[in-house]
């Protein structure tokens, strides 16, 4: 029974992405593709004006429902955070949140969104600096 809600929500996701569509004014963007699937994603984070949390999130791409699902929920559950605190979300974080038990290859649709954050975040490095008021 718990199983068929899950897939009701990866299917809700699918058809109503949460957080899809450009962000124009992004501070960081990260993209990632899964060539088995035909999954390509890119998230883009504005953060606030400290650089430490991140005020809105989005995402755009093609992809398979597990991939689009995974990354909806993703956005959901980054938003508003600290980066701290999106550094520390696993890929089992996003796993659990799907609830399905998944084969190797959705495995990786379901961390395709899961990547294109980390490479957001990785490019925080040399692309992000704070303000005078957030140092």
């Amino acid at each position: 029974m718990a199983y068929d809600l899950y897939q009701e929500m990866i299917l809700h996701h699918y058809r109503n992405p949460k957080n899809f569509g450009l962000l124009p004014s992004a501070d960081l963007e990260g993209a990632e593709s899964n060539p088995t699937c035909g999954d390509h994603i890119e998230v883009r984070l504005k953060l606030d004006p400290d650089h430490r949390k991140v005020a809105e999130i989005r995402f755009t791409g093609d992809g398979c429902a597990i991939s689009v699902a995974s990354t909806s929920l993703l956005t959901v559950q980054v938003a508003g955070k600290s980066l701290e605190e999106v550094q520390a979300i696993t890929r089992d974080d996003v796993l659990k949140q799907l609830g399905i038990p998944l084969s190797p290859v959705r495995l990786k649709c379901a961390l395709t969104g899961f990547a294109a954050l980390g490479k957001a975040l990785h490019s925080s490095a040399s692309t992000v600096r704070p303000t005078a008021q957030g140092a």
